[in-house]
């Protein structure tokens, strides 16, 4: 049986990844200092990453050699690759600091989006 976590229930793990966070978010503030976003701005910045990582979709994963090898698919590949894992990384890291701008408290917006999505998973809704 694989191993199963839920970090509402299991407080050691919960403790891990509330100082997970938390170390991110003090990151974050190294970076972008005090500035704090509101939920309009947020949304915004949300959406241009949301936008990257739909172009990576919509054009898909390099797949076909150059006719006449003028390029290498390995390097295009691998930039993709790097594009989409650093877009996806953003979302992550500035989700965690947008969650502090507005003041809310990390572990409780997990809370709920893991409660949401188990609901979801049960309803045998569509994807």
């Amino acid at each position: 049986m694989p191993m199963q976590v839920d970090m509402r229930l299991h407080a050691t793990v919960r403790d891990q990844v509330h100082a997970g966070l938390s170390a991110l978010r003090v990151q974050s503030r190294q970076i972008w200092g005090d500035t704090r976003q509101t939920l309009p701005e947020i949304a915004v910045r949300m959406m241009v990453g949301v936008g990257d990582i739909a172009r990576a979709a919509r054009d898909g994963r390099p797949e076909n050699e150059s006719v006449d090898g003028s390029y290498n698919l390995a390097e295009i590949r691998a930039a993709w690759d790097r594009e989409v894992k650093k877009e996806l990384g953003n979302l992550i890291f500035s989700t965690i600091r947008w969650i502090d701008d507005l003041g809310l408290d990390v572990l409780e917006c997990l809370d709920l989006a893991i409660e949401a999505q188990e609901k979801f998973a049960k309803s045998g809704r569509p994807r």
